[in-house]
């Protein structure tokens, strides 16, 4: 006799369905084997285990086949490793940058002479660091040299008994900073491993500076280890611009590591090559690489990638037998911006003085602990972590991109891969000026500020933003950067509540509702707000048994936004949208601006 095939359903996924089949099959072709079907029965406990294991097993299948994906992953770290397949580097750790003034006093001239004594003009270093009073540390990103002529004179001290001889000069100088303060790292390597990967043993990291072992070989980094060549600034001494006092020229890199972030631990990677497979430091013939000339008589369709000027298959030299050291930069505070005059006290600064054998030791003493640092302007930039939303926006733009911006999203995408020591925007839009006979590009950017609120981008973010756009835009795109417009809302609604309800609990659950919504996650430049969103959130509270009204008004006032919107004029005919301009951004900014009426 010849036992009957039995189907499988293999459609059934969670607990009750598979227990349904279980019971059904049980009871079809073991209807004389097992009767006892209560609930405390060991047959009972026996289908409960297998429908919870199928249950269980239906459930880690389809969370596996999500999180495959970049489009249906839902977990922060896969997403990350799936915009990394598309080119897209995330830094959790975010950086701001500014400008600061420097004071300086400098003793007057010997002599009937009213001067500064130049003698006695300092010169800061790069790397010196300034603080705020809660303990963020700024780290100056230039030297700053008192001989230049962009110091400005702004005050002098009078000293002699009948108040004709000016004693010390204060002399004022602007320079940018960037957040965080540099330390180092010591790590032993020793025999050779392909492909090394190590650890920098820090948290927090924002930049690796600068890699360097211990018989003087530097490493740099590079986006790709294929990546064999950097661009160096050269100081042009025969120029006399300067606003471009560099030039800049190509370098091969033989010895490069790429950075690899895995939560808040940062790692290098290194090559496989070795000492003995560098055959020149020189960058070959570019025709050479181009053409790849041969015995043919024919070449077939090269790609030439101008990044890759030097024959190597090894992907860069691995370091064997010796102790790197690493300097990096690393945020102290997760707020790494900073208000108006927040950012006033020194911590460390190396000056220099030229002749400094022959000056007296007393004044450069005074001028060492008696300069300040003061910042006219808040340094700010995008401080929230992005949702896991905003990263696949961004990571399918930049891919689309391919490292250069033609067509406005590219723009859109380049912005927001700005690399986060430059500096980070918490929201831009670009759009083309039609009524401009070049055609202009305009650039609307917005900052966060200390308190994680809406302001306008600081001048060295602006600044850095344009160098960054530089490299990757048309040669005939002539591109604006303009601060977007903030407009403050005030929402004001009436409701009416179920019977016997606490009406004051109701009236502070819904205005908290209403402000986390809305301020969770800023909206985009131009984009309009939906009323009927409000009406939404409104009736998902239980306690509420309907909405009568809700009405917006715009808050100007000391400590918002100095922007007046026209409310009535911008307001759709049925009463559901608020337009917002292209070049603006509206801000629920605090919950006492959601104010409401219970009955």
């Amino acid at each position: 006799m010849v036992k009957k095939t039995v189907p499988i359903d293999y459609t059934s996924r969670d607990f009750e369905s598979i227990k349904t089949d279980l019971l059904n099959y049980v009871r079809r072709y073991y209807p004389n084997t097992y009767k006892d079907f209560n609930e405390a029965s060991f047959g009972s406990l026996m289908l409960d285990l297998v429908s919870y294991v199928g249950d269980s097993l239906s459930f880690y299948l389809d969370y596996n086949a999500n999180e495959s994906f970049l489009k249906t992953s839902l977990e922060y770290e896969n997403v990350l490793n799936h915009v990394k397949q598309l080119g897209f580097k995330y830094n959790p750790n975010r950086s701001s940058v500014g400008y600061v003034d420097i004071y300086m006093p400098v003793p007057s001239k010997p002599g009937m002479e009213v001067a500064p004594d130049t003698d006695y003009l300092p010169k800061i270093l790069k790397g010196a660091t300034f603080s705020t009073k809660s303990g963020n540390i700024f780290t100056l990103n230039e030297n700053i040299d008192f001989y230049s002529e962009e110091v400005e004179l702004i005050a002098d001290k009078i000293s002699s008994d009948d108040g004709s001889a000016t004693e010390w000069y204060i002399l004022k100088s602007q320079a940018q900073v960037v957040s965080g303060e540099q330390r180092q790292a010591l790590v032993e390597i020793e025999e050779f491993k392909r492909f090394l990967k190590i650890e920098v043993p820090h948290s927090n990291i924002c930049e690796v500076l600068k890699v360097e072992d211990s018989e003087g070989n530097e490493y740099y980094e590079v986006d790709y280890l294929s990546q064999n060549t950097v661009f160096r600034p050269i100081i042009n001494v025969e120029s006399g611009d300067k606003y471009n006092p560099s030039i800049m020229k190509a370098f091969p890199v033989p010895r490069r590591f790429i950075t690899e972030r895995e939560g808040e631990k940062t790692y290098l990677v290194f090559g496989y090559g070795s000492e003995a497979d560098l055959k020149s430091n020189k960058i070959v013939d570019p025709s050479e690489v181009a053409m790849k000339i041969d015995g043919k008589n024919y070449i077939s369709n090269l790609l030439f990638d101008p990044t890759v000027l030097i024959s190597s298959d090894k992907f860069g030299v691995t370091p064997v037998n010796t102790t790197l050291t690493i300097t990096y930069r690393l945020n102290t505070v997760e707020n790494v911006n900073a208000a108006v005059g927040a950012l006033n006290s020194v911590t460390n600064a190396e000056i220099e003085f030229r002749n400094e054998q022959i000056l007296d030791s007393g004044k450069l003493s005074y001028i060492r602990q008696n300069f300040q640092v003061y910042n006219e302007e808040p340094i700010n930039g995008d401080i929230t972590v992005p949702t896991t939303e905003e990263i696949k926006k961004r990571a399918s733009a930049l891919f689309a991109s391919q490292g250069r911006a033609v067509t406005i999203r590219d723009y859109v995408s380049s912005i927001y891969a700005m690399p986060a020591n430059f500096g980070s925007v918490k929201r831009c839009a670009v759009y083309r000026d039609n009524d401009d006979f070049r055609r202009n590009i305009n650039m609307y950017i917005v900052s966060e500020g200390t308190d994680m609120k809406l302001q306008p981008s600081s001048a060295a973010l602006k600044n850095n933003l344009r160098t960054w756009l530089n490299s990757i835009r048309m040669v005939s795109d002539s591109i604006d950067i303009l601060d977007a417009v903030i407009i403050n809302l005030g929402i004001d609604f009436e409701i009416i509540t179920q019977d016997n309800i606490n009406k004051n609990v109701v009236y502070s659950k819904a205005r908290q509702k209403i402000y986390e919504e809305l301020s969770e996650i800023p909206p985009e430049i131009g984009e309009h707000f939906y009323i009927s969103e409000i009406f939404r959130i409104l009736k998902e509270i239980d306690e509420i048994l309907d909405v009568v009204s809700v009405t917006v008004r715009s808050i100007s006032e000391e400590g918002y936004s100095d922007f007046q919107h026209p409310i009535e004029d911008n307001m759709s005919p049925e009463g559901r949208v608020l337009y917002i301009p292209n070049n603006c951004i509206w801000e629920l900014k605090y919950i006492q601006d959601v104010k409401g009426m219970v009955r």
